[in-house]
């Protein structure tokens, strides 16, 4: 029979995934430059453009990190315990993993390529899903007819945001928003990374091998 401990050892599986997957992609990332720079597109100078890629990916990040904290806020260590369906779990079955995809993103854009933030994105995804299936299997014995209901009627991923609806209060547990931006702020560590590349690479320390748009 299942126990709380298959949760935590999902969490920890997906955990371990995606460190790999994005471990792997930032060093593939040493070798891998913007194509933005080379022409004009629409008279805007490539390099702009570059830079507005580079500023969405930031936004991009702030927005999985106040998103992950929102989650927090309802989740707080009640996902093996009770079904919540309140506020983004309203909207979505997985808004954690929502808006860790969409740090990805943001992640992948700050190189200046829309080809890798959108990478970042599928690959990150990707890996959820093998993990949400498995959560998804314990879950409905966990909680039986109540949770398969919860199923029919919210998305697995992709937020309905017509489904919205919120709690009166909330009892929140500080410790874990602190962790959870403490997990976030790891986003950050992203940009000063992709700056040094940036600089080793245009003084051809570092090869660029290819260049993506």
């Amino acid at each position: 029979m299942q126990t709380l401990s298959d949760m935590g050892r999902f969490q920890k599986r997906r955990r371990i995934v995606v460190a790999l997957i994005i471990l792997l992609l930032l060093l593939a990332l040493l070798f891998v430059g913007s194509a933005w720079g080379d022409n004009d597109i629409m008279d805007i100078p490539e390099y702009d453009i570059h830079e507005y890629i580079e500023a969405v990916g930031l936004s991009f990040i702030v927005l999985a990190i106040v998103g992950r904290m929102w989650c927090t806020l309802y989740i707080g260590g009640r996902k093996s315990a009770e079904i919540v369906r309140d506020g983004p779990y309203s909207v979505s079955r997985n808004p954690l993993y929502v808006f860790s995809t969409l740090g990805a993103a943001g992640i992948g854009a700050l190189t200046g390529s829309l080809v890798i933030a959108l990478g970042f994105a599928v690959l990150c995804y990707l890996a959820f899903h093998v993990v949400i299936i498995a959560e998804e299997n314990y879950l409905k014995k966990a909680f039986g007819e109540p949770y398969r209901a919860y199923l029919a009627e919210v998305p697995r991923f992709f937020p309905r945001f017509s489904l919205f609806r919120d709690s009166a209060e909330l009892t929140v547990r500080p410790e874990r928003v602190y962790r959870t931006l403490t997990d976030g702020l790891v986003f950050f560590v992203a940009y000063p990374f992709f700056e040094f590349v940036e600089y080793l690479q245009g003084a051809h320390v570092l090869p660029v091998l290819f260049r993506l748009y």
